[in-house]
């Protein structure tokens, strides 16, 4: 109960909600796990990584990601949100210590991509459930039931577009791309590992009780709306976001030339933002008797990989950067959409345990261009994403026959 009082006395001196640290925590951790995006095309052409390397250098983010987003979560609605939203932040510039170091060869980018994978995995599963409830009357009268969900997005998604930008930025115009972005990260990181231990703690619930395997346990995760609803639509969020910015330059890199790594810059910075701007429509699309807003998002992301398909097939510059903006705005509805759901089945003992399941499976989309890069050859990368494509449609029926199924009681009170 001390650190509730911390948090109230915190807010009445400073007059800022409390929110706003773990927003900006956040932030910092989204900007480490995505700064390495735009630099792929750098890998490939200056130290001459093969295609499925880069690809491989994207997707070992999630062996480190999936495993934080399990365990920090439940352990922080056992042991608090702020001892583990520190060491978030520690491993965020122990990621970028690494990744500074990646001209020495492989390994040091293969760490630093498992640790980024860790900051990101707890900024997620923690950081979006301390910013619900941070987001609550007591400690922000003004926010209303969706403003949990939409500042964690925001956060995420501004934090992953700023991220880009810098490091694209920096290894478009100089010759320091493979260390200057990551220094330029741990500098403004590093004043958050204090800031952070001045919010407020808000678990006095205390998880699960009982050994470890007790404290990972998720009650919640076993009701049918999660396992018929959300899971069938998180992985799509950040396979958009993989496929957009991350293995779309790639594949247009015979048409950028010089310009490569300002294009997937570009296409980031695009995907992102839209994510970011969508915001109030997907406020707007959610509601709690229906699965209307992550059915939009499916569409959406269909959408988008059509319009992704046809500038890969036609070699588009162009069309590349309307499949961005597509595939953001997919992206981002869907992820509002699915916290809010999360957030309506979860219990206060599991809310963080929860949202870190809801994001494993999500980020589990980033193994996508992986596996269509270990599929070509023998299968051709057009006829992979017309498979794509006829997936999600049916992952979109599948969210049309449970939508109005399996409501939380909260939702059908």
């Amino acid at each position: 109960m001390s650190g509730d009082r911390v948090g109230d006395s915190h807010s009445h001196r400073t007059g800022q909600p409390p929110w706003r640290i773990v927003f900006a925590v956040m932030f910092f951790c989204s900007w480490c796990g995505n700064q390495f995006s735009p630099l792929l095309l750098m890998y490939k052409d200056v130290q001459h990584y093969s295609e499925l390397t880069v690809n491989m250098f994207l997707g070992v983010y999630v062996l480190g990601l999936a495993p934080a987003l399990l365990v920090s979560g439940a352990l922080s609605d056992r042991h608090g949100r702020r001892p583990v939203m520190f060491t978030g932040v520690l491993t965020a510039m122990a990621a970028s210590g690494s990744l500074a170091l990646g001209a020495l060869g492989p390994a040091p980018i293969y760490l630093g991509r498992l640790l980024s994978g860790v900051t990101v995995g707890i900024a997620m599963a923690v950081g979006t459930s301390w910013l619900k409830e941070l987001s609550s009357p007591r400690f922000d009268p003004a926010a209303d039931a969706a403003a949990g969900a939409r500042r964690a997005s925001l956060a995420f998604t501004l934090g992953s577009a700023a991220g880009a930008l810098v490091a694209g930025g920096i290894a478009q115009f100089t010759a320091l791309g493979e260390e200057l972005p990551f220094i330029v990260h741990i500098l403004v990181t590093l004043p958050f590992a204090w800031v952070v231990l001045r919010a407020p703690e808000t678990v006095t619930v205390g998880g699960e009780r009982g050994p470890l395997l007790a404290q990972l346990r998720i009650p919640a995760a076993g009701h049918k709306r999660f396992r018929r609803v959300v899971l069938v639509a998180a992985p799509w969020i950040f396979a958009a976001a993989a496929l957009a910015y991350g293995y779309l330059p790639v594949l247009l890199a015979d048409r950028t030339g010089d310009w490569g790594l300002a294009y997937a810059t570009m296409l980031t910075v695009i995907a992102l933002g839209v994510a970011s701007l969508v915001q109030p429509i997907a406020k707007r699309l959610d509601t709690a008797s229906s699965a209307r807003g992550l059915m939009a998002a499916l569409i959406g992301i269909a959408a988008g990989l059509a319009v992704l398909t046809a500038a890969v097939a036609l070699s588009s510059l162009v069309l590349g950067v309307v499949a961005s903006a597509v595939l953001g705005a997919g992206m981002g509805v869907a992820l509002v959409s699915g916290l809010l759901e999360v957030q309506r089945i979860a219990t206060p003992r599991d809310l963080a345990g929860l949202t870190g399941m809801f994001y494993a499976v999500a980020y589990a989309g980033f193994l996508v261009p992986t596996l269509l890069s270990a599929l070509t050859p023998p299968l051709s990368t057009i006829g992979l994403f017309i498979a794509l494509i006829a997936l999600a449609a049916f992952s979109g029926l599948l969210l049309l026959a449970f939508s109005t199924k399996h409501l939380p009681r909260t939702a059908e009170a």
